[in-house]
């Protein structure tokens, strides 16, 4: 993965995209290079009055520059739509819509894109990128929401003409009416005639793309739980609940009994963004899957003052704020390492809440962890991944990765956790974690380094969550004491986690920082 060493899974290369063909239908004959660029000057001509513009509504225009900026500049939704919504200035319910226009049409382009394929009687490769989103987003309203199908058609062309001009307007307007003619129910049946294997029938009536479904039936096999494969596809289609961490010690909110509780702190008023805005930074919205993986780093064994931690992929910083707040009560020194120079942006802006200096470091991670041997008591490897774990909260991902991206990672994250384990002073415990289930990037990772190496001793995360948690965990067991969550059966991104211990067998280094303790 070159330069994204110490990142996270959101920072993948960028693959090359096929941007050259002139004659996709419904274009203007222009090549659509640079999404992001074009989409901004679009949106400003038509809000400044220059160009057609036909009384495009405000929270469908949010969501299609969205939609325009994951196609082609690799944008993240939930990254990009609260930016996107302040700016448009939308009131309460425009932006619900525009939450639900952008989430539900990218959670099911697959099926949608075989639905415009059949209506309008052409790949949807053939289509102007511009065009076929528009005519996703507008699928979705058709096909999935209660949205009147007279408004959803004219809605829709009127944006296609206001950004793409009335040729593509047109051919958008006879696809679109031909896919209101039919039920949802009857869409649904005719592009699952299709399909050439049940995983392809599932796949068109899950919006998850066959190989991802083969990969997470494999993973709950493992567990002997494949018969959970249908409701772990629905619960990736819902969208997530928001959960709040409260900083340990920091936080105004939370049980004083429990300070490292790892469940999401409710929002009395039903507005947790309110909550988070009024606590300075010390609550903040974070998945209880995450809360869990840095919390069992931090209770594996008990704390002494003095120990050196470190979050080796660090970005965006949640994990590493809450480890910090934690070891802020231990007299623990924490550093942090983010090889991006924006998410390494993100980390520092996460700790502004927590008291202390946290060192944040920008480097790749391998290299950072050769240089600093047998230096850390406590590591997290949080690494880069798919990140198909979190398709409710990132649900572009699942049609951005493909298998050569988890054969790309993997040997990453071998050599990260490897590298991390050097790190560690002897008996020092490192969290190996990732957003995905992929046994290629979980298991597989942990079993590889185990293999290699013989000063590892493998604990049992799933005690260490046990004691965490405040009710019990449905975890199931395979004998190494290894965690896999999932968002149908316990509500959280799909984490994994393993907690390795390296044994006693020589003394720790003694560095110039160590002697000012």
């Amino acid at each position: 993965m070159s330069a994204q060493h110490g990142s996270r899974g959101d920072a993948e290369p960028r693959r090359g995209r096929d941007d050259t063909r002139r004659d996709r239908v419904g274009g203007d004959g222009r090549e659509r290079n640079g999404a992001a660029r074009s989409n901004v000057a679009r949106s400003e001509g038509a809000r400044s009055g220059r160009g057609p513009q036909r009384g495009v509504q405000p929270a469908r225009r949010v969501a299609f520059d969205v939609l325009r900026a994951v196609s082609d500049a690799d944008a993240y939704a939930n990254l990009l739509l609260p930016s996107a919504i302040a700016e448009a200035g939308l009131g309460p319910q425009d932006a619900a819509l525009a939450t639900e226009l952008t989430y539900g049409t990218l959670r099911r382009r697959g099926t949608y894109d075989a639905v415009i394929a059949a209506a309008a009687d052409r790949s949807t490769d053939e289509i102007d990128p511009a065009v076929l989103d528009a005519l996703r987003l507008a699928a979705h309203q058709l096909l999935a929401t209660r949205v009147a199908s007279h408004a959803a058609v004219n809605e829709s062309v009127n944006l296609i003409a206001a950004t793409q001009g009335r040729g593509a307007a047109g051919f958008a307007n006879a696809v679109l009416r031909r896919i209101a003619r039919e039920t949802p129910g009857r869409w649904q049946e005719r592009i699952e005639e299709s399909a050439r294997s049940d995983d392809e029938r599932l796949a068109l009536r899950t919006a998850h793309p066959v190989w991802v479904i083969r990969a997470l039936r494999r993973a709950l096999a493992a567990e002997g739980r494949v018969d959970e494969l249908d409701a772990l596809l629905d619960a990736d289609n819902a969208s997530p609940e928001v959960t709040l961490v409260a900083l340990p010690g920091l936080a105004p909110v939370g049980d004083p009994r429990r300070p490292y509780a790892a469940t999401a702190y409710g929002s009395p008023g039903g507005d947790p963004h309110r909550v988070v805005a009024e606590s300075g930074g010390t609550v903040r919205v974070q998945d209880e899957g995450s809360q869990l993986v840095a919390l069992a780093l931090a209770e594996a064994a008990p704390i002494r003052a003095g120990e050196r931690w470190l979050d080796l992929c660090a970005g965006p910083g949640g994990k590493t704020a809450l480890l910090a707040a934690v070891a802020h009560q231990h007299g623990v020194r924490v550093e942090a390492n983010e090889v991006v120079p924006t998410r390494a942006r993100l980390v520092r802006n996460a700790l502004r809440a927590v008291p202390g200096d946290v060192v944040v470091h920008e480097e790749d991670g391998r290299v950072l962890a050769a240089q600093n041997p047998g230096v850390f008591d406590r590591i997290l490897v949080d690494a880069p991944c798919t990140g198909l774990g979190a398709l409710r909260r990132r649900p572009e991902a699942r049609w951005r990765k493909t298998p050569a991206d988890v054969a790309e990672l993997v040997p990453l994250q071998v050599e990260l956790l490897s590298g991390a384990v050097d790190a560690l002073a002897p008996g020092g415990i490192v969290a190996y974690a990732t957003c995905s289930p992929h046994l290629a990037e979980t298991t597989g990772v942990v079993q590889e380094v185990l293999r290699t190496r013989d000063d590892l001793t493998e604990l049992d995360a799933t005690a260490v969550l046990a004691q965490i948690a405040e009710s019990p965990i449905d975890l199931a067991s395979d004998g190494t004491g290894r965690v896999q969550l999932w968002p149908h059966r316990h509500g959280t991104d799909a984490m994994f986690l393993a907690l390795l211990q390296r044994q006693s067998g020589h003394e720790r280094p003694t560095t110039t920082d160590d002697q000012g303790d």
